[in-house]
């Protein structure tokens, strides 16, 4: 081989080098898991979120999950990088070994879950329920507003008999009546309340604050704090238009989630808005909860909460 020829192929590998590299950067891809609630739905229809991140050479992937134990059994077997959820997903999810980070969370919205009773049911109170089947997602954030409940009814866990589904089956167990009561989230709580003419017999005040969490992979946090914080900035955003503009978000949302104008407002006007970085007053909170499931033996150790929490870098706060 000539010195020409490999001078020149050399220079056709250099370049098909750079080419390769300048393909797998733009190749990284932000995977977000959400649900059929709060500021991630209206992220996702709007693109803020791929703009800003394109100049980061990140594409955006978003996958729909029911409920959020699924969404992070998504996060630990790695097919998703960052999600929402609301209290109690975290706190099985850490017990059961998923390496996440709690990056950011919404105000309490102790009306956005309850405990619904079929149309004509008899029961009065949350004492009532002893000895009935109780429909609820395990490890769903409604979970605890069960427990919380049944103890400040003078109740234990143990006086129900739980049985766990995930929304769309539990709705059709609820309608069939094979179960007394329903503990459900919104939108699906507004949808049963106005499909349905379920009764709510407990929500969540005083009892729960039904805070929506934002967390991630902690390896992709650690990887990409820019990222990160540009995405809490975004849904922060997003949730601050949401709240000054409750009829052309309830618009928007509702051909999004399936489901009438009406039912979507009555969602929307329950959520909180305006997402901030992980507080101490929070992390007490969840560690709270934490203690709670694992005194019920409902997971299998203790938890330190205050070890899952991503803490952004000084670098990073400062560029936002």
């Amino acid at each position: 081989m000539g010195a020409n020829t490999l001078r020149r192929s050399l220079v056709a590998l250099f370049a098909a080098t750079l080419t390769f590299g300048a393909i797998h950067v733009q190749a990284e891809t932000l995977r977000i898991g959400y649900q059929k609630y709060g500021p991630l739905v209206l992220l996702k229809s709007s693109g803020a979120l791929e703009k800003r991140l394109a100049a980061q050479g990140m594409s955006v992937q978003w996958t729909e999950f029911p409920a959020g134990p699924q969404l992070l059994e998504g996060l630990n077997v790695g097919s998703i990088d960052f999600g929402t959820t609301g209290e109690t997903p975290p706190v099985f999810a850490q017990a059961a070994g998923a390496d996440l980070l709690y990056v950011a969370f919404e105000p309490a919205a102790p009306l956005g879950e309850a405990i619904l009773l079929p149309k004509g049911s008899p029961i009065q109170s949350v004492a009532e329920l002893k000895g009935k089947k109780v429909a609820l997602n395990k490890g769903s954030n409604v979970h605890y507003l069960l427990v919380r409940a049944l103890h400040d009814a003078g109740l234990r866990y143990s006086d129900i008999t739980p049985v766990y589904l995930p929304p769309a089956d539990a709705r059709a167990a609820f309608e069939r009546g094979s179960v007394d009561a329903w503990v459900i989230w919104d939108p699906f709580l507004a949808a049963a309340e106005q499909q349905l003419q379920a009764r709510i017999l407990r929500d969540g005040r005083g009892l729960v604050s039904n805070h929506q969490f934002y967390l991630a992979a902690r390896p992709f946090a650690e990887k990409h704090p820019q990222v990160v914080a540009a995405l809490v900035e975004e849904i922060r955003n997003t949730g601050e238009w949401t709240r000054t503009h409750l009829d052309e978000t309830t618009a928007l949302v509702a051909p999004l989630l399936g489901l009438s104008p009406a039912i979507t407002r009555a969602a929307v006007e329950r959520q909180r808005y305006g997402a901030q970085l992980i507080i101490p007053q929070v992390v007490a909170a969840q560690q709270q909860i934490a203690d709670t499931f694992s005194e019920l033996k409902l997971i299998p150790r203790r938890l330190n909460i205050a070890e899952v929490v991503w803490q952004q870098p000084a670098k990073v706060a400062q560029v936002q």
